[in-house]
């Protein structure tokens, strides 16, 4: 991991604590692309979480969060790869239960 990429890496894990280490959990065991699978380090969907987290803000539901991480990994990966947002329904509520729980301020 390079240095800048520890530092912001860093820098969300301290504004967003554990609620970082969670999401980041979530999408490695749902391993959405099936990275993981096939080998990726387990840190691979971590520069996903990174741009997920600042957007869970504007969701006010589990069917919002799944938008925003569907987005996110077509944005990341491509239309194609990603595959349809209902691949997504099942972390999505995982992440909503967890970013419920979490206070973070807005």
């Amino acid at each position: 991991m390079s240095e800048g990429r520890r530092k912001r890496q860093a820098s969300l894990e301290a504004e967003y604590g554990m609620l970082y280490t969670e999401v980041s959990r979530l999408m490695r065991e749902a391993d959405p692309i099936r990275l993981i699978g096939i080998g990726a380090p387990d840190d691979e969907y971590d520069v996903e979480v990174r741009t997920i987290l600042p957007r869970l803000r504007e969701a006010k539901s589990s069917d919002d969060v799944q938008r925003i991480v569907h987005e996110e990994f077509v944005r990341w990966f491509s239309a194609e790869i990603a595959g349809s947002a209902a691949g997504y329904a099942d972390v999505a509520k995982k992440i909503w239960e967890v970013w419920s729980k979490f206070p973070v301020s807005t």
